[in-house]
């Protein structure tokens, strides 16, 4: 099952901007770059430092901590391989952004 939890206005969120949010217990960055706007859980690959405070050059982060570099625009959907910060899916609706989660519990 699926939830669509809400993270930003657009308003707030507006073509190069960025905003760090914290849903269900993940730190998640938010980046508009031109207009669409990328989620990434704010964790390197690598060794897990964190995102948020990266230099974007265009459509490419680079980790603070290590220097490595991740075209956002390739990063793969989650769960695909490579070392690539993990993706969430971004909404649209009734004026703000929303995440989509999906529940990692069973049924009971």
């Amino acid at each position: 099952m699926s939830r669509q939890i809400p993270v930003a206005s657009v308003d707030e969120l507006t073509p190069g901007r960025r905003k760090l949010a914290f849903v269900d217990g993940r730190s998640v960055v938010l980046f508009n770059i031109e207009g669409n706007v990328i989620a990434i859980e704010n964790s390197c690959p690598h060794n897990g430092a964190s995102l948020a405070n990266g230099p974007l050059d265009g459509h490419v982060l680079r980790c603070p901590a290590h220097g490595l570099r991740f075209d956002l625009r390739a990063c793969p959907d989650p769960d695909a391989p490579g070392l690539c910060p993990t993706r969430l899916q971004v909404l649209e609706r009734d004026g703000h952004f929303e995440l989509l989660i999906e529940d990692q519990s069973g049924p009971e």
